[in-house]
């Protein structure tokens, strides 16, 4: 879809984001008008040890065109001021595979195109530019730095050594270890001498309470003539490694990855809108990067790393829906490779990629997504010779108990899993402050004994299947009976109609869909209790961007999420919408309809079903053709209207779970 800028004006044209990714970890991304408006906004962020240590190389190119001796500007900057008015010259911003900004100056028209080469750190820029009668000259000038991408740096004044073989250049900025080589397929490069770009000021890190303006060294810039008459494709490209271009790599770069885009699709053999299938394909296939010699999933992006939650989470969406079955293999050895003591890691460290254990649930979801994972390729061998024996170690390790990073996972005398310290984290609601719990859960949880019972149950179907001694399927099997006859007993609330959070806190909350959604659900599907749950989670916390983390009316509820830091972790879990839920929601909603007898209430459901898609469809299309980022659905959204989307700006569980009800 092209977004015109005119017609959006500057307030909403900077608000709008687009992302690329290179398969590494590393992205491209900025507003659609150009101007960086977050210290994550950049053309090239590479990981300097895939998919971790990703550094901001280069900023941005800032473009414009002299005709007949009069400079225009094509570039957008933000300084706390000032902003220069390059938009003004902008007619559109398209996103499909790549995005495209199209400029037009005085009869002279200019399009440019954003592409990262697949599994490589280099991204081109390839500029089109079509020439009417006049005298017409293209200057690019990089704004380059080298830095952490989570760091800033103000007032950094940067010493530059480069190196200039005609249009190649070799950029080392403060005696670093890393290399910024930039190429150019035509015209000349002039060096300059003590330069930068001064006070760039990113508004969206003043609204997160965070450091707002940095410099970026200037190093020099090409000039490129263009003939009266002439149309002429120029491809500017950068890279973590010395690079060789021509004027048709660019278009080459280009063509390839709408190549492989391609062949993604064909493979889905999805039928339908084949417009959405294509923003599906794009969009989870930013999250699958390489981590070692396997595959892993970004939790999200501009700031996240891969994480076992979101990863499991995300696991069917972004690898089984489209039948990258291959991929799908690779995410599960990398997450069951690093198992310890039972607990699949939730995530690894951004400078040396060392294994986090700070989740319980992380390898309970492994059971459920294995069990899909054979629903759409009955790849039992698999299964039975690289998973199994993880799957019977974290049973063993959950009934053993283990205290691996203060997890404090237990099997109590009621058979239920109890986890966690009053200090301690270990579920996806794990915001904490300066060692503040702010949602703390310790004690016996919903969810986590939902696919506790999920987890037994798939092993016994399992084992069976591989031949299990017999002893270790009757043991599953009575801890299974056990733990559901005492979360049946305890955790459903008369008063509210719903179940409890964790035993002995009444909050309503999402968590409870666990009961309900999964292969083996914990709770009779057609009891009245099941029901009264569904229906509770549905008036209180449903709406058309997620579910609210918390029912309006309960302690400490908050339904706009902005402000520092601070504000935000305050926020997170307490009634902030997550679409991500909208999965867990649908999936309780399929199990309604299957597993209720009463033939009005089962076509009820069906309908409720019907209406619940046909509204997720609707809603994210329109977001993500004309959201907050163009391309892909975000972290999560406000809980009143407007409904605005916040934090990350493409979330991997978001993007998976919409699709997967959509398509």
């Amino acid at each position: 879809m092209k977004l015109l800028i005119k017609r959006l004006g500057i307030e909403k044209a900077i608000e709008k984001e687009w992302l690329i990714t290179n398969g590494l970890g590393g992205f491209a991304s900025s507003t659609i008008i150009g101007a960086n408006t977050r210290k994550y906004h950049g053309l090239l962020i590479a990981p300097l040890d895939a998919p971790g240590k990703r550094h901001l190389l280069v900023s941005k190119v800032d473009e414009s065109i002299v005709i007949d001796g009069e400079e225009h500007i094509l570039y957008t900057n933000m300084c706390r001021k000032n902003i220069t008015e390059g938009y003004k010259n902008q007619t559109s911003f398209e996103k499909d595979e790549v995005p495209t900004f199209t400029y037009k100056v005085d009869g002279v028209e200019i399009e440019k195109t954003v592409c990262m080469e697949y599994r490589k750190n280099v991204t081109i820029v390839l500029y089109r530019i079509k020439n009417g009668d006049k005298n017409v000259q293209l200057k690019l000038t990089p704004l380059l730095n080298e830095r952490g991408f989570h760091e800033t740096s103000y007032e950094r004044k940067f010493k530059v050594k480069q190196s200039v073989n005609k249009r190649l250049v070799d950029v080392v900025l403060d005696n670093s270890k890393h290399h910024i080589y930039m190429n150019c397929s035509a015209g000349n490069y002039i060096e300059r001498k003590n330069d930068c770009f001064k006070n760039m000021y990113y508004v969206e890190e003043e609204k997160r309470g965070l450091a707002s303006e940095e410099n970026h060294a200037i190093a020099g810039y090409y000039e490129i003539e263009v003939a009266p008459g002439e149309e002429k494709y120029v491809t500017f490209a950068c890279s973590l490694d010395e690079i060789k271009i021509d004027r048709k790599d660019g278009v080459k770069i280009i063509a390839n990855e709408r190549k492989r885009i391609k062949q993604l699709i064909d493979k889905t053999n999805l039928k339908g809108d084949e417009d959405l299938i294509k923003k599906y394909i794009i969009a989870s296939d930013n999250f699958i990067v390489s981590r070692k010699n396997l595959l892993t999933i970004i939790a999200g992006y501009p700031w996240f790393l891969d994480w076992g939650r979101d990863s499991l989470i995300s696991f069917e969406g972004l690898t089984l829906k489209n039948k990258r079955f291959d991929v799908a293999r690779k995410i599960l050895l990398t997450f069951t490779k690093d198992i310890k003591e039972g607990l699949i890691p939730n995530g690894y460290t951004e400078d040396d990629n060392t294994p986090i254990y700070n989740s319980v649930d992380s390898s309970l979801l492994l059971f459920e997504q294995v069990r899909r994972y054979l629903d759409y390729t009955s790849d039992y061998d698999f299964i039975k010779d690289k998973i199994y024996d993880c799957m019977k170690n974290i049973i063993q390790n959950y009934v053993q108990g283990t205290n691996l990073e203060n997890n404090n996972v237990f099997l109590d005398d009621d058979f239920l899993i109890s986890t966690g310290t009053l200090e301690t984290q270990s579920t996806w609601m794990d915001a904490k402050i300066n060692g503040y719990v702010v949602t703390p859960r310790n004690g016996k949880q919903v969810e986590i004994n939902s696919l506790w019972y999920n987890a037994l149950m798939i092993m016994c179907e399992l084992g069976k299947k591989f031949g299990e001694d017999k002893d270790i399927l009757s043991g599953y099997r009575k801890i299974a009976k056990l733990a559901k006859s005492s979360f049946n007993e305890k955790f459903y609330n008369n008063k509210t109609k719903c179940l409890y959070d964790v035993l002995g806190d009444e909050k309503i909350r999402p968590n409870q869909l666990y009961a309900l959604a999964l292969t083996y659900p914990i709770m009779d599907i057609d009891s009245k209790e099941a029901k009264n749950v569904f229906d509770t989670v549905t008036k209180k916390l449903l709406n058309n961007y997620g579910l609210k983390t918390l029912a309006k009316g309960e302690t400490h509820y908050i339904e706009v999420y902005e402000g520092d830091q601070y504000r935000r972790d305050i926020s997170y879990h307490q009634g902030i919408t997550w679409p991500w839920l909208l999965g867990l929601y649908n999936d309780a909603l399929v199990n309604m309809t299957k597993g209720v007898k009463d033939k009005t209430e089962k076509k009820n459901y069906k309908d409720a079903y019907k209406e619940f898609v046909e509204n997720t469809r609707k809603v994210f299309t329109k977001e993500i053709n004309e959201g907050k980022t163009i391309g892909s659905i975000t972290e999560l959204y406000d809980s009143r209207k407007p409904f605005e989307s916040k934090g990350a700006i493409a979330q991997s569980w978001s993007v998976a779970e919409v699709f997967r009800i959509i398509l």
